[in-house]
């Protein structure tokens, strides 16, 4: 047995050292990583993604430190993928989630996962998207998603996950209008988080009210919850929201979310792997650099590069 075929049997065996090991590989974006997500891509599809978002001070961390007891108590197997601000020093996570959630670090039915975003842009690290198909395909009932909390860039989440919860909290009022045409646009259910501070009817009325006032919502009209989650308060009832949203989205609309997420994906794909073969090209014949020195001495610039690029590519495609 070859070394991923043994990764691939170990995760779907649901070995947390095998887990493990893939999400590292995938991280690190080793050759062999591409092959066994490929392996693993038609066992995909039996977990319900879930995404926490929302900005930094929210509560995210301890609330999904509830959410997963409280899925556990309910017999359910969790995978946590938390996506850390990469270190400026290291280019790694900080890990302050996995520091946080450490107490369910050793129950068999969780896995957690601390990953670095590495510069990449909406808040979700490049490797996440893997990871969570290594996460579904070794049987994880649920697999949740913390983002960074960084504002509107959050909305990258959508692409990934079935339902997106975000997370608010009293006192964030100048916080949440400068996010609703971000992720306030996007969320499935809302939390208003820390619930035992003042003005937390205000934080749910001005939220009730910016979503009343998004006339493209689908059927599904998000919720707003209320809990204090350093003490437990209020968790069962997000569940249950988020349960509700998962049979709302069973009844049809899951499958147009698929359909995107999957097209979004291969676009992604295509983009990544044509530019990629571009610039390799280029390199290889020394052509990247005198590109470089042209837009530099302002003689073109990197627009009109890429426009004769692509031009010349699409001419040798065309039939003769």
């Amino acid at each position: 047995m070859t070394n991923i075929e043994q990764l691939i049997d170990g995760v779907l065996k649901g070995d947390r050292r095998f887990i493990a090991k893939t999400i590292t590989l995938i991280e690190n974006d080793l050759p062999e990583s591409q092959k066994t997500v490929s392996l693993l891509y038609p066992h995909t599809g039996k977990a319900h993604i879930v995404g926490i978002t929302g900005p930094p001070g929210s509560g995210k961390s301890t609330l999904i430190q509830k959410l997963v007891e409280e899925l556990r108590r309910q017999g359910k197997t969790v995978g946590v993928v938390a996506v850390d601000p990469s270190s400026p020093f290291t280019g790694g996570a900080f890990l302050g989630d996995r520091v946080r959630m450490q107490e369910l670090s050793t129950d068999e039915g969780v896995f957690i996962r601390s990953m670095a975003t590495r510069g990449s842009l909406g808040a979700l690290a490049k490797a996440t998207k893997d990871a969570v198909k290594v996460l579904d395909a070794s049987g994880k009932d649920v697999v949740v998603v913390e983002t960074v909390g960084a504002g509107q860039s959050e909305v990258e989440i959508v692409k990934l996950a079935h339902t997106i919860v975000v997370v608010l909290a009293p006192g964030l009022g100048d916080d949440i209008q400068a996010i609703k045409a971000g992720i306030m646009e996007i969320g499935d259910v809302f939390v208003v988080n820390k619930a035992d501070r003042e003005n937390v009817n205000k934080a749910i009325m001005d939220i009730e009210t910016m979503l009343s006032m998004n006339p493209e919502r689908e059927k599904w009209k998000p919720p707003v919850v209320k809990t204090t989650a350093i003490m437990g308060e209020g968790i069962i009832e997000l569940l249950d929201k988020i349960d509700l949203h998962r049979k709302y989205l069973e009844g049809g609309t899951i499958d147009t979310r698929r359909r995107q997420t999957v097209e979004t994906e291969l676009v992604e794909a295509i983009k990544e792997k044509v530019a990629g073969a571009i610039v390799d090209d280029l390199k290889k014949k020394g052509i990247l650099d005198k590109l470089v020195q042209k837009i530099l001495e302002k003689e073109t610039d990197p627009y009109s590069v890429a426009d004769m690029l692509l031009a010349k590519r699409l001419k040798r495609l065309k039939p003769s």
